[in-house]
């Protein structure tokens, strides 16, 4: 996949931008890039599959809940650099993440000295609005079924449903228009799938 637009576009956001061919590429450049310091992870089945918490955690400090419990997430939100996939990214440079407990979306937005933004070619829509409905009818029922969850969404498995359920896992959406001020932002655009 060409990423040459979405690059150009991220950069003139304010984002750094690194692409590779596969995500065994990317990782091996991440476990490089990020070293000696505190990490926190968030939900990200791009990172799991991308086997980064055992690579990062041999030569950081590394806090991710899916691993360590829940009780390591204000470390996380705390940490020097923070890792994270995305949910949908639009080709004209907007990034959307899609929370249930707000620690994902919030670590994305402020209080660490580096983020960066893991998105496999499957997370690309050509617009913000396409890569919106992306984030809420593609990634958001699949991870709610993953969870087990009994929203319409992860029942039906189709779409979203705008629910009132109390196991509602959408709750909070963070669109990134810019890099934020005073942290430095890097995307991570990697030419396989990779997570929902």
């Amino acid at each position: 996949m060409a990423f040459e637009t979405v690059k150009k576009n991220l950069e003139a956001r304010g984002f750094s931008v690194q692409t590779f061919a596969t995500a065994a590429e990317a990782a091996e450049y991440l476990n490089r890039a990020i070293d000696g310091v505190s990490v926190g992870i968030g939900g990200s089945i791009t990172i799991q599959e991308m086997g980064l918490h055992d690579r990062l955690a041999s030569h950081n400090t590394v806090y991710w809940h899916w691993t360590d419990g829940a009780e390591v997430l204000s470390k996380a939100m705390t940490a020097q650099v923070y890792l994270t996939s995305v949910n949908g990214l639009a080709e004209t440079g907007e990034i959307l993440n899609i929370d249930g407990n707000g620690n994902r979306v919030a670590s994305m937005l402020y209080g660490h000295r580096k983020v960066y933004l893991v998105a496999g070619r499957n997370k690309l829509a050509p617009t913000y609005e396409e890569a919106l409905w992306r984030a809420r009818n593609i990634a958001a029922p699949k991870n709610a079924q993953r969870l087990g969850k009994k929203t319409p969404c992860a029942v039906k498995g189709d779409r979203c449903y705008d629910c009132k359920s109390p196991e509602r896992i959408c709750r909070g959406l963070a669109v990134l228009w810019e890099a934020m001020s005073g942290v430095e932002m890097e995307v991570v655009l990697v030419d396989e799938d990779l997570g929902y």
